[in-house]
C-alpha cells in the first residue's frame, strides 16, 4: 500500500543496495524482499514474507528476464527489476502493517495487536517511542508510537546451536545478515487523525492545502489494513493533533523521545509543547495548579524560571469583564528568582530571533522586587540581582485579623493544647486590640490568669505551661520588625503584570522561614477565597503563587497547625480556579506534599528523580517513570491529563532571563 504524495522520512536512512557479493538475496533501496514459508513477491513490488521452504509466486518468475534493467536469477526464483520496482513503493516509509502475529485494535489495549515489519535498511535508526502514521484508504490516519521492537527468525535455521554459535565467534559480528531476519516494530495505537471535509488522500489530509479543513482527532476505533504502508510522522499540525498538544499557550519546551527533540520537515524543524492558556475549553492549566519534581542537577530552577517568565504579562478574563495581567508571587529560599529581574548575558542576538519565531517570552522582568523578611539580628545581602528591595515584618496582628493561631505554636500541640492556645488568644486580644507578640508573652506571664483559667476548668494550670512554653519557642526575632507590616504592603506584594520574590535564605533557622513563608502565603489564600477579602488589590488580580522547596511547608499533617496550612492550601487548591489562583510547587521531595493537596494538582513536570518512593508518588504513566532516572538536565516528562497525551519534553538549554552566578 503507498501513499504517494508523503514527503522522504529523512530521519530514516534508506535501504541499502542489492549486494551480490553476499551470497544471498538482499534488498534494493526501501525493500526488504525475503522468501518464507509461503512467501509471495507481487507483480506490483509489494513486500510479504511467510515461513521456510516456499518460492517466490509464479508472478515474479514470469517477469524473470524481461524489461531493460531486469538481471534474472534462476535461482533466487525472481529478477532483479522487482526489487527495483519495490524501491519506489516504500522510499518514503519505514516497512507495512504486519498480520503474521494478528492484527487487532481493542479497547482494551492488552487486547490489541498492531505490528508492523520493518525493512532492514531503516532498522538502525527505529527506536521506542517514535511517532507514526498509518494511512487508511478513505485519507484518514492512525497515529500511533513504538512500544517495543524485536527480531525474529526468517528461514528454519536454528542460531540456538553449539556449531552455529562457534561459527559466529569465529566470524564475528560481520556474519550477521538483516535479510536473513524480520525486525517487528509493536505500534500502540494513540488517535485517529481525520479532517471535517470529506475524505482525502494522505497527503491532502496531511498538507491541510487549499480547503481550510482542520485536522482533528479521535479514539482509535478502526484497524488498519494488512500491508499499508507505516511512516515516521514528520508533519508538526499531525503531531500536535494527535498527542492534543495545543497549538497556543504557554511554552514549556519541545517535544522529543529518548532525550532527542523530534524533529519535522517545517521550520523550525522541532514541535513546540504548550500548555492550554484561555477559556476555549475550560479553565487555563495554570489555575488548575502545576508540579515541578526534580533532584539535584536536575535543571528544575532553571526550568522553572523559563515557565515562571511566560506567564509574566499574560492577561486573564475576570469576573466583571476585565483583561487583567497575572501576578507572580514566589517563594525563594535560595535566593535565585530574584534574578529574573536581570538579562540572562549569554542569551545573544541569534538567541533572541529564534525565541521570538516560536513566540517564547524573554528577558528579565523589569518589574521584580524582592520583599524581604526582617529578622532581629540577621541581613538580607541581596547581592546576586539588581532587583528592588522591599523590607517587612509580620505583625502580630496577624494572628488574629487572618486566624493564624498555629503561627505562635513553637512545637506540636496536642488536641488539648490547641484549644487552650485560642483561648488565650481570644482572650488577649480582646483586650489589646492589635497588639505585639511581647506584649502577650508579658500577658501570660501573669498568674492571676493562669489561676482563673484553671479555677473555672477552662484551661488546666498544666496546659497553660505548655502552651506558654511552646509559644516562647517561637524566633523571638520574627513578630513586630523596625519594617513596614506586610498587611499594609498588599500592592507591592501583588501588582498586575508583576513578579514579587520573597527571599528566605537568609532567615537564622528553618522555623522563622516557615513562620514567613506560611504567614504570607494565608495571607494571599485567605484574601483570595474569602467572601469579604482585606485586600481589593489581591482579590482582583489573577495569581500565580510559587513555592520552591514546597515539602518543608506542605509536608503530612501530623500535628493541629501542619493540619491547618495544608487545609488552607487544599482550599486553595480546589477553588483556585474560579478565584484565579493557581499554585506553582517546586519540591526535590514530591513524595514529602500531603495528599490532599498533591490531588488537586493537574500538571506535573517530572525531571530526573532519583528516588523510587519519588518517583511512584508523582503517578506518571510507568512507560515514562522507567525513563525518569535517566533524563539529563532539562529532560522531562509532562504529565497533564487535561492539556495532552503523556509525553517527553526537553526544556530549553538556555535560562530566559539571569541564572547562577
Amino acid at each position: 500500500m503507498t501513499d504517494a504524495g508523503e514527503p522522504n522520512l529523512g530521519d530514516f536512512e534508506d535501504p541499502g543496495r542489492f549486494d551480490e557479493s553476499s551470497g544471498g538475496d538482499r534488498e534494493a533501496d526501501g525493500a526488504d524482499v525475503t522468501a518464507g514459508d509461503d512467501a509471495e513477491v507481487s507483480r506490483d513490488g509489494a513486500d510479504s514474507t511467510a515461513g521456510s521452504d516456499s518460492e517466490a509466486s509464479t508472478d515474479a518468475e514470469a517477469g524473470a528476464g524481461t524489461g531493460p534493467d531486469a538481471t534474472a536469477d534462476p535461482d533466487s526464483g525472481f529478477a532483479q527489476y522487482a526489487m527495483d520496482a519495490a524501491e519506489a513503493a516504500t522510499a518514503d516509509g519505514l516497512g507495512t502493517i504486519s498480520v503474521a502475529q494478528g492484527l487487532r485494535v481493542a479497547e482494551d489495549d492488552d487486547e490489541t495487536s498492531l505490528k508492523a515489519f520493518v525493512t532492514a535498511g531503516n532498522r538502525e535508526d527505529v527506536r521506542i517511542g517514535k511517532y507514526l502514521l498509518v494511512p487508511y484508504p478513505d485519507g484518514e490516519q492512525l497515529f500511533c508510537r513504538i512500544t517495543a521492537l524485536e527480531y525474529d527468525q526468517e528461514f528454519r535455521t536454528d542460531d540456538a546451536t553449539e556449531l552455529t554459535a562457534r561459527r559466529r565467534m569465529r566470524t564475528g559480528p560481520g556474519d550477521f545478515t538483516e535479510a536473513d531476519y524480520k525486525y517487528i516494530a509493536e505500534l500502540s495505537p494513540v488517535a485517529v487523525l481525520f479532517t471535517d471535509g470529506e475524505a482525502r488522500s494522505a497527503s491532502e489530509s496531511r498538507t491541510q492545502s487549499g480547503d481550510g479543513d482542520e485536522l482533528k482527532r479521535r479514539m482509535v476505533d478502526r484497524v488498519p489494513k494488512p500491508g499499508a504502508l507505516v511512516r515516521q510522522a514528520r508533519d508538526a499540525e499531525q503531531i500536535k493533533t494527535g498527542l492534543a498538544i495545543p497549538e497556543e499557550g504557554v511554552f514549556l519546551g519541545h517535544l522529543s523521545v529518548g532525550g532527542e527533540k523530534v524533529r519535522t520537515a517545517a521550520e523550525p524543524p522541532t514541535v513546540d509543547y504548550r500548555l492550554k492558556d484561555d477559556y476555549a475549553d475550560g479553565d487555563p492549566l495554570v489555575f488548575r495548579h502545576t508540579l515541578v519534581a526534580g533532584g539535584t542537577g536536575s535543571g528544575k530552577t532553571h526550568g522553572a524560571k523559563n515557565v515562571l517568565r511566560q506567564y509574566l504579562g499574560r492577561t486573564y478574563e475576570t469576573d466583571d469583564g476585565r483583561d487583567a495581567r497575572a501576578a507572580v508571587v514566589m517563594f525563594d529560599p535560595q535566593d535565585e528568582y530574584a534574578q529574573m529581574h536581570d538579562d540572562n548575558p549569554a542569551l545573544d542576538d541569534e538567541w533572541a530571533r529564534r525565541l521570538e519565531r516560536e513566540r517564547v517570552a524573554y528577558g528579565g522582568h523589569d518589574d521584580t522586587v524582592a520583599l524581604v523578611p526582617k529578622e532581629a539580628g540577621v541581613s538580607y545581602p541581596g547581592r546576586g540581582h539588581r532587583a528592588e528591595q522591599v523590607e517587612f515584618t509580620i505583625p502580630f496582628s496577624v494572628v488574629d485579623e487572618y486566624d493564624m493561631p498555629w503561627l505562635v505554636a513553637g512545637a506540636s500541640l496536642n488536641e488539648n493544647q490547641y484549644p487552650a492556645l485560642l483561648t488565650l488568644l481570644n482572650r488577649f486580644f480582646r483586650n489589646y486590640d492589635g497588639g505585639t507578640y511581647q506584649q502577650f508573652l508579658n500577658f501570660l506571664d501573669d498568674p492571676a490568669l493562669k489561676e482563673e483559667l484553671d479555677e473555672t476548668g477552662r484551661v488546666h494550670e498544666a496546659t497553660f505551661d505548655a502552651v506558654k512554653r511552646r509559644v516562647r519557642g517561637v524566633p523571638s526575632g520574627v513578630f513586630d520588625q523596625d519594617a513596614k507590616p506586610i498587611t499594609e504592603l498588599d500592592t507591592t506584594l501583588v501588582r498586575p503584570g508583576g513578579l514579587t520574590v520573597v527571599p528566605t535564605y537568609h532567615l537564622s533557622s528553618a522555623r522563622a522561614k516557615e513562620m514567613f513563608v506560611l504567614a504570607v502565603s494565608a495571607m494571599l489564600v485567605d484574601d483570595k477565597l474569602s467572601n469579604s477579602p482585606r485586600s481589593a488589590r489581591i482579590d482582583e488580580t489573577p495569581l500565580v503563587l510559587g513555592m520552591d522547596e514546597a515539602h518543608n511547608f506542605l509536608s503530612g499533617a501530623d500535628n493541629v497547625q501542619a493540619r491547618q496550612v495544608v487545609n488552607t492550601f487544599t482550599e486553595a487548591a480546589k477553588q483556585g480556579r474560579k478565584e484565579r489562583l493557581g499554585l506553582f510547587l517546586v519540591t526535590q521531595d514530591p513524595q514529602d506534599i500531603a495528599d490532599p493537596v498533591f490531588k488537586q494538582v493537574n500538571t506535573r513536570l517530572v525531571l530526573n528523580l532519583g528516588d523510587e518512593e519519588a518517583i511512584s508518588s508523582v503517578n506518571i504513566p510507568p512507560s515514562l517513570a522507567k525513563k525518569v532516572p535517566y533524563m539529563e538536565k532539562g529532560q522531562q516528562v509532562v504529565y497533564s491529563p487535561d492539556n495532552s497525551e503523556p509525553v517527553e519534553v526537553t526544556g530549553l538549554p538556555i535560562c530566559l532571563t539571569r541564572h547562577g552566578e
